[in-house]
């Protein structure tokens, strides 16, 4: 795809504070469009901005205006790429979910500094998948597409769904064939098209590429490919949100699930945006990463001390994380490693144990990736990586209800209508 470099000032697409598109590796900058490779070296790009300057007056009238907004993510409207009009549009309006004060699940892991769940399973399509969605379905417009599409692991197919269906776009989602029945219910009930790719994400992936280069795909913007600038900035308003749910400040340690790792590096990118705006004060954090053990490429290369990420063949129970070959991989070890985090994993039993343990403890039912946060989280505590006297806020992206089949569960007794069998089953005064 052949790219311009041209200056900022050239471009005439309302997407708010945004003002280009910046090179991650060269630093080259090139108009706001849909692109997300530099022309120059192939790195991938990310949104630049004009935002406004951080002395204390700015800051206490950001934050009054941010508190006065809207309840869900367009209250940072003023820190992401979408037009200033943006939130009386037809979207999902995502965010603003739960920041759960777990103090049971403190208690069971020994934490004694404050844990907290962000549990994103409250989002319309019940995983943080909307965020980013929203913010990319606002580009899609900005461009004059009429499709939206993807490659996915389940939750973004059905964020792009519901999202295509609210804003007036068709859509035609790319999945894995072997993906969880609750997961292709939801991408497929919207009724735009549902396609199942035989082979793995990355093969999806690929295939999606392909198709962006072809005339076939002529109109789609592709959330995670073409418009992933925008796309991957829906992630930064977990930290938003996370840090203006603790009082505005920053929390000591935060655990995040890495699949692609674009989640992870966005938080840490709104992290430090919050804290060069003068909204939360600059102090040490960590973040650590999580993963499953079969499919660990970004946990071996942080354990074996490597800058490159070897490409796996998942296998795991948590689906929504099986991408061996992870765009992001690289820049996780960067912040970790830059942050004194660290990435983990856990295997699929510790991933089930986990999901037990949160919903017996908090009443949060996680699919698998917020069981692969939460397991990694008491293995690092149980390994001393992590410490428990410190605020800690650990990520649940997910609706237990989309991954049913890794959690068996069932009646505790079954029993005839009469309290002489209650009684006779043991469960009286229990």
């Amino acid at each position: 795809m052949a790219v311009q470099s041209v200056e900022p000032s050239t471009t005439s697409v309302d997407l708010g504070p945004a003002v280009a598109l910046s090179c991650r590796e060269c630093g080259e900058r090139f108009g706001l469009g849909p692109i997300f490779a530099c022309a120059l070296c192939f790195g991938p790009l990310e949104v630049a901005y004009e935002l406004p300057a951080g002395g204390p007056r700015q800051a206490a009238e950001l934050r009054k205006r941010i508190e006065d907004g809207p309840a869900n993510i367009w209250r940072y409207a003023p820190l992401l790429p979408v037009p200033a009009g943006v939130a009386e549009k037809p979207n999902l309006n995502p965010g603003l979910t739960k920041l759960v004060k777990a103090d049971n699940l403190a208690r069971e892991l020994g934490v004694t500094g404050g844990l907290y769940v962000k549990d994103d399973s409250g989002n319309p399509t019940h995983s943080f998948k909307d965020r980013v969605v929203a913010i990319a379905v606002e580009a899609a417009r900005a461009f004059g597409f009429t499709t939206l599409s993807c490659s996915s692991t389940g939750n973004l197919a059905g964020a792009v769904g519901a999202a295509a269906a609210r804003a007036g776009f068709k859509s035609c989602v790319f999945i894995p064939h072997d993906l969880e029945a609750g997961k292709v219910v939801m991408a497929a009930v919207y009724g735009g098209d549902l396609v199942g790719i035989e082979g793995t994400y990355d093969d999806v992936n690929r295939f999606c590429s392909e198709l962006i280069g072809d005339p076939l795909g002529e109109g789609w913007g592709f959330v995670n490919v073409n418009l992933r600038p925008y796309y991957g900035e829906g992630s930064k308003t977990l930290a938003y949100e996370i840090c203006e749910q603790l009082g505005w400040r920053l929390p000591d340690q935060i655990v995040v699930p890495i699949a692609s790792g674009s989640q992870l590096t966005k938080i840490d990118k709104g992290l430090k945006e919050l804290v060069a705006l003068g909204l939360v004060e600059d102090r040490p954090y960590k973040i650590f990463g999580a993963q499953a053990e079969g499919c660990s490429p970004v946990s071996r290369a942080f354990k074996d001390g490597h800058d490159v990420v070897r490409p796996v063949k998942p296998d795991t129970i948590a689906k929504s994380l099986a991408i061996g070959n992870p765009a992001d991989g690289p820049y996780v070890l960067d912040i970790a490693r830059r942050t004194g985090g660290a990435v983990e994993d856990v295997t699929d039993e510790q991933i089930v144990d986990a999901i037990r343990l949160l919903a017996r403890t908090e009443g949060i039912f996680a699919e698998t990736a917020g069981g692969v946060t939460v397991g990694v989280t008491k293995k690092l505590i149980e390994d001393g990586v992590l410490d428990p006297s410190l605020t800690t806020v650990v990520l649940n992206t997910g609706d237990g209800l989309k991954t049913l089949d890794a959690v068996a569960a069932g009646p505790t007794a079954t029993i005839r209508p009469s309290l002489e069998a209650f009684r006779a089953a043991g469960l009286a005064g229990r």
